[in-house]
């Protein structure tokens, strides 16, 4: 359900290649920050104002599996050694959903927003981010498409077996206030994936945009595409960009 209300004005930061803890401790800061804010505006009697310390970050990640509070462990497919050898770290994480990975290449989309200011439902807020991405797919010609079942964006040939997942999506929402959020492969090494059940999946295919569309991406231009739709469905200014 689009959400077609007032203009917004949010944050936005790209904070680059940064530790996956560094950032979840981030996303912990931001949403205690809004919560905070929003108690104050309501014992001000100014409960229709909108929280200010809202923002939507965008980073990547060095090696890294998380798994969501509802995931089985046994998803992760390899011991302490092997995390060792390739270079990766696993956390269990506070976040819906099973097992997924985050490294180089990937756009990670963490919104630390108000749902109950921005009047938006939690399942219409996973619709509108599975959206945004099958909105910026379009853009570069692919179609992506929403599975029965399964949250996230796939890519999905007339052959339905064929299904291929590119976007992981796993919320967390506490006072109304999200974070954690979608992860989006676009030049991402899809090896790491054969370590874990990506998910929960072992039947389903991962990709990116980079090997659909058979080039490496610039993920700079890809970003900004994104964001320019994640501002579309959502009815959002930029408050301001670094």
């Amino acid at each position: 359900m689009e959400h077609k209300l007032q203009k917004y004005l949010i944050s936005f930061q790209d904070m680059g290649l940064i530790d996956y803890k560094e950032a979840w401790d981030y996303q912990e800061k931001c949403l205690k920050e809004i919560i905070l804010e929003k108690e104050g505006l309501k014992k001000s009697g100014k409960v229709n104002e909108i929280p200010q310390k809202q923002v939507i970050l965008f980073c990547e990640h060095p090696h890294v599996y998380t798994l969501g509070r509802s995931g089985n462990e046994h998803n992760l497919l390899i011991n302490n050694d092997i995390l060792n050898r390739i270079n990766a770290s696993f956390y269990r994480i506070n976040r819906g959903g099973d097992i997924t990975y985050h490294g180089p290449g990937q756009i990670v989309g963490y919104p630390i927003i108000d749902l109950e200011s921005l009047k938006i439902k939690i399942r219409d807020y996973v619709w509108m981010l599975e959206e945004s991405i099958i909105r910026l797919l379009s853009d570069y010609e692919l179609k992506g498409t929403r599975l029965k079942g399964a949250t996230g964006v796939w890519i999905e040939e007339e052959d339905s077996k064929n299904v291929r997942k590119i976007c992981a999506i796993g919320v967390r929402v506490s006072n109304h206030v999200t974070m954690h959020g979608f992860a989006l492969n676009v030049n991402t090494d899809l090896n790491y994936f054969g370590y874990i059940n990506p998910c929960g999946y072992t039947d389903k295919a991962i990709t990116s945009l980079s090997d659909e569309l058979g080039s490496q991406m610039n993920v700079t231009e890809v970003k900004r595409t994104l964001k320019s739709r994640i501002a579309e469905l959502f009815s959002i200014n930029w408050k301001n960009d670094r």
